[in-house]
């Protein structure tokens, strides 16, 4: 149960309050709506001011001129408008929806600003603040329910859903980003929504699950509420047969106050996924439109994690491992994925740490630093990549090794040589050696 709490005085921007007066000036309202409102009501930051007027985009832009000016969405109604430091803040009309799909909305302008708030989604987004004077607007109880701690949908439950089918999914994302409580016939809406949910896009449903990654501290209260509502079933059948380790692991993935970090996002998936096999998850990942480079981060992570997890668990467990094994460690995660590995490692250990407090079936803390720091070290002054060898495919046919895939293959031996003893890692001795394993690759 959230416990009742006493909110915050709302300070806008400068530029934020330099552009409301611009408006009012010219004879038209302004008022600070949205995100922004609500969590400075919380006490918490936030970089995105917004605007509602009664002004029309072709009276914003009229008023701040062309060069300071954006259509971000004036189809919607919005118009970015850059204040004094180059800030863009959007400022939308009034408006009112006239009718749905359940993804886009056809509105209508000249709403008043009760009727605007009135088609928001929750009552704790649907506050509206001057930020001229400080007046609030709050006509369907939004602080209450901030103090109390309880998302609950603006009039109607069943109908903002059927407005928005992202919503429900959105509801879930502040109960589990705030530690409130859903109210029981918000609930109850979103759990009647979810066999609707294929109405959402692929990008929209993938933009809600990065939000959830991104903003959320603990995301498997966001996560269960997916599978208990019925959302997953419908969306992601993959988070259905997720472990709840792995979903305690995602909670595990950063700590506070780095939720900015980069990475972050991706490394909370791969612990969530790691454990279906890399076509899954590239099948997952096509499906909901991850970029490439993201899809492949992904399944690169897990694929480690599957080949490599247990035999760095086992050996930390059994006590500190030698050099060559921290080496032979780093090069088959390789240096671009040793960070993050060792990250979704200590997550999933961590996961099953706590419940447990048994220290003899993952490795401790301390112990998964350590290697980490043993192992960066060695990543950064030691011969752990093909690259690192002081020999290449141009050396190895000059001394009369043909090119083909046997070329290769001596490299990679080369590599495993080297890694074993550094010192190996002498042009003289490497070729000695390529020729060596070449005539082996011959008798065969």
């Amino acid at each position: 149960m959230a416990t009742p709490q006493k909110l915050p005085r709302i300070l806008p921007p400068q530029g934020v309050i330099e552009l409301s007066k611009d408006l009012q000036r010219a004879g038209f309202q302004a008022w600070c709506v949205g995100g922004a409102v609500r969590d400075a009501l919380l006490g918490h930051p936030h970089l995105d001011w917004d605007l509602a007027t009664d002004a029309t985009p072709d009276d914003v832009r009229r008023i701040f001129g062309g060069k300071r000016t954006i259509p971000v969405g004036v189809e919607f109604g919005t118009v970015g408008v850059l204040d004094r430091a180059g800030v863009m803040h959007e400022v939308t009309t009034f408006r009112r929806d006239v009718d749905t799909d359940g993804r886009h909305a056809v509105v209508e302008f000249g709403a008043s600003l009760d009727e605007d708030l009135a088609r928001r989604d929750f009552t704790i987004n649907a506050i509206a603040v001057s930020p001229h004077d400080g007046e609030v607007r709050d006509p369907f109880g939004g602080q209450a329910d901030l103090r109390r701690g309880v998302v609950r949908a603006v009039g109607e439950p069943l109908e903002r859903m059927r407005e928005d089918r992202l919503r429900a999914l959105r509801g879930i994302r502040f109960t589990a980003r705030f530690g409130f409580d859903l109210d029981p016939a918000t609930w109850q809406a979103i759990r009647a929504s979810a066999p609707h949910l294929t109405r959402l896009s692929a990008e929209r449903v993938k933009q809600e699950l990065d939000k959830t990654m991104e903003q959320v501290r603990a995301p498997s209260t966001a996560l269960r509420l997916w599978r208990e509502s019925g959302a997953a079933a419908v969306l992601l059948p993959e988070l259905v047969a997720a472990s709840d380790q792995a979903l305690a692991a995602v909670d595990c993935a950063s700590m506070p106050g780095s939720a900015r970090k980069p990475g972050r996002r991706l490394v909370r998936l791969a612990a969530l996924f790691g454990d279906a096999s890399p076509s899954e998850i590239a099948a997952l990942a096509a499906r909901l439109r991850f970029s490439r480079h993201d899809g492949q981060w992904i399944v690169a992570l897990a694929e480690r994690w599957q080949s490599l997890g247990q035999e760095v668990a086992n050996a930390l467990v059994a006590g500190e491992p030698d050099r060559a094994t921290v080496r032979r460690w780093v090069a088959r995660i390789g240096r671009t994925h040793l960070h993050d590995f060792f990250r979704m490692a200590a997550a999933r250990w961590s996961a099953v740490r706590q419940p447990q407090r048994d220290t003899m079936t993952v490795p401790a803390a301390q112990a998964v630093h350590s290697v980490y720091r043993r192992s960066l070290r060695a990543a950064l002054k030691e011969p752990v990549d093909l690259r690192d060898l002081v020999v290449d495919g141009d050396d190895l046919r000059r001394s009369g090794i043909a090119p083909g895939p046997g070329l290769g293959m001596i490299l990679s031996r080369l590599l495993e040589w080297v890694v074993e003893d550094p010192d190996r890692n002498v042009a003289d001795r490497l070729l000695d050696e390529a020729r060596r394993l070449h005539s082996q690759l011959d008798q065969t």
